[in-house]
């Protein structure tokens, strides 16, 4: 082989090198901006959005600065401790999606992102269903998602599945962690048929057991209906 062909050998491995180096630069930047999200130390809206959240269901009780210091980073290992996720105080992608947030960067494009977010609505949904509901009529196991639904609408509540759902001390099954049970084919088809605007509770945004109830004030509220052992009221 001669000299020059040597040269342009070494030169064509040094590009390739070099290509092979760029390639797994951006490759492992890019995904570590997609998996580094927001922690202790962390600025910004999705701060923000941690704190507001978190506040409005009573783990956070500092200021809404978008600046995630010991406080918040305390309250998102209350919640995730709540909501059987790993607790490292790291507001990944599976503790972002248990508060209802999406990013951008989760998802390649804005229907992309839509379809996330109803996917992950539908399946939070379909659990409390099945926590709360299982071994109900099937109609009653609907008006339980509908409950939920009427309150997302209701301002004296949460405006999104995730917080109603996990406002503090709103479901015993979020709290004793039945929340994270896997939802049976039932209670997927209930929730789903509730998100398609099926409304047995007839607009109810509570409902008790009247065999196991014990608060007095629940006992007040006008009553709708009452299916199976569940009675549903406004």
């Amino acid at each position: 082989m001669s000299i020059k062909m040597k040269k342009n050998v070494k030169a064509i491995f040094v590009v390739l090198i070099i290509s092979t180096i760029f390639i797994s630069y951006n490759v492992f930047f890019r995904n570590n901006e997609i998996l580094a999200l927001s922690k202790y130390g962390s600025r910004g809206e999705e701060v923000k959005t941690i704190q507001t959240k978190l506040k409005r269901w009573g783990y956070y009780k500092g200021n809404i600065d978008g600046i995630y210091g010991s406080q918040t980073l305390a309250a998102v290992k209350w919640f995730q401790q709540k909501n059987g996720l790993t607790v490292d105080g790291i507001a990944g992608t599976k503790t972002l999606q248990a508060m209802g947030i999406y990013n951008s960067s989760n998802n390649g494009n804005s229907n992309n992102s839509s379809s996330s977010t109803n996917s992950n609505d539908l399946n939070l949904l379909s659990r409390l269903v099945y926590g709360e509901a299982r071994g109900e009529p099937y109609t009653g196991q609907v008006a339980v998602a509908a409950v939920v639904l009427n309150r997302v609408k209701n301002s004296a509540f949460p405006n999104t599945i995730s917080g109603v759902i996990y406002q503090k001390g709103a479901f015993d099954v979020v709290a004793d962690g039945q929340i994270n049970l896997t939802p049976n084919d039932t209670a997927k088809k209930a929730a789903q048929d509730a998100l398609n605007g099926w409304d047995p509770s007839n607009g109810a945004i509570y409902y008790f057991n009247p065999a196991t109830a014990t608060n007095k004030w629940i006992w007040s509220r006008p009553m709708t209906v009452t299916i199976g052992k569940h009675r549903f009221c406004k």
